[in-house]
């Protein structure tokens, strides 16, 4: 049987020399995972990201805590959406330790992350997910995401990209 856990959600200070750390260790444990590409990040990446996140007043992190361990992290992005003519939130990363998964931890960092899309006036919660992260997928649906579609017709959203460099 799985102990339930104690968990603390806080939105992440990226003032605070404890919140950044956790804030890169996770990320790279993310990275380093087969569902974030299984590379470490890079050290610029490493040495930057704080600073760079921090730089931008549109993203926002939330973090959870077992005691003094940090264990998830959500990374947020504020885009807008032009048909509602009113801000929506980007989900970017979703971490959650190996040894914690399947614990709610992720579900408990989602629900802050919702309070604060509403106090930023937000109509919608956004993110990707691969297709083949089934887990992942399942929780976001029990979450209340689904794909996005206009008319049935025309399918669903498919999210694409292209590297710049």
């Amino acid at each position: 049987m799985i102990e339930p856990l104690l968990i603390k959600t806080v939105r992440v200070d990226y003032a605070n020399p404890v919140h950044a750390a956790a804030l890169v260790d996770l990320l790279d444990s993310y990275a380093r995972d087969p569902a974030g590409g299984g590379e470490p990040l890079s050290g610029f990446a490493r040495a930057h990201l704080v600073s760079q996140l921090a730089a931008r007043p549109f993203i926002f992190s939330v973090m959870a805590f077992e005691g003094d361990v940090p264990v998830g992290l959500i990374n947020a992005i504020e885009g807008f959406s032009t048909f509602a003519c009113r801000p929506l939130v980007n989900v970017h990363d979703v971490v959650v330790l190996p040894d914690y998964r399947g614990r709610g931890i992720a579900a408990q960092m989602f629900a802050a992350v919702e309070m604060i899309a509403v106090e930023r006036g937000a109509c919608k919660l956004t993110l990707e997910v691969l297709s083949g992260n089934l887990a992942a997928r399942g929780l976001y649906e029990k979450l209340g995401f689904d794909d996005y579609r206009l008319d049935p017709a025309m399918g669903h959203a498919q999210f694409m990209h292209k590297w710049l460099d």
